[in-house]
């Protein structure tokens, strides 16, 4: 055998015992099955596939839906068939839509029990600059705040696993008055009389609120007559 040609067979036989070597071993799936897509999402109140770290592909989706362990509750929104809505339910699906929104105006009045109307739409307050979301459900009315009117006065609640961004008492009250026209004045009112006559009330938070609103002095009239 030539020189050239016992170079070329040597290097195929070392070739050989590399592989040889290396031996087999079984491909393991990566695939998120049903039974684990599951079990993450449980985890959740209400949420978007895409929030389960690894994904949860359709097919697992539509296989969990027929077995009947979760609902699909709007387009990408699944909660699991047990779980027990409270009576934020509509907020806690805003916040899982929209995680930048924070609830304001009638939604937030409903939720501090400062009204007696119960709004069928989640009113959320974005950014002037923020992309108008688009949803099926639930039902949102959007209204756009800048700067300190959008971060005063931002209270951050836990519901049913969620969290949710709500407008605090007092600042509620003073975006009443700055959105009088869109609302109604005797709204505004009945806010501003059932914050005066519960416990926490605090005059001093209140006109804070009105200031970061700019309203402090559309409200200071109607404050000194109910005071």
């Amino acid at each position: 055998m030539r020189w050239p040609e016992f170079g070329a067979f040597a290097a195929a036989r070392k070739s050989e015992r590399l592989l040889q070597s290396v031996g087999t071993y079984p491909i393991v799936p990566t695939k998120r099955t049903p039974a684990n897509a599951a079990a993450a999402l449980r985890r959740h109140g209400v949420l978007r596939p895409r929030d389960v770290a690894g994904g949860v592909s359709r097919t697992a989706l539509g296989r969990l839906v027929e077995q009947g362990q979760l609902e699909r509750v709007g387009r990408g929104l699944y909660v699991p068939a047990k779980a027990k809505a409270t009576e934020h339910h509509t907020l806690v699906e805003a916040a899982t839509r929209v995680p930048h929104g924070v609830v304001c105006l009638l939604s937030a009045l409903s939720f501090h029990g400062l009204t007696t109307q119960s709004p069928h739409e989640v009113w959320l307050a974005i950014d002037v600059k923020a992309r108008k979301p688009k949803t099926d459900w639930p039902p949102l009315r959007i209204v756009r705040f800048s700067g300190v009117a959008l971060r005063f006065g931002v209270e951050v609640h836990e519901l049913e696993g969620v969290t949710v961004h709500v407008t605090s008492r007092e600042k509620t009250v003073a975006d009443c008055f700055k959105y009088r026209n869109k609302i109604g004045l005797d709204v505004a009112l009945e806010a501003l009389r059932d914050y005066l006559r519960s416990k926490r009330r605090s005059v001093d938070a209140l006109m804070k609120a009105a200031a970061a609103s700019r309203v402090a002095n559309v409200m200071r009239p109607y404050l000194e007559s109910l005071a």
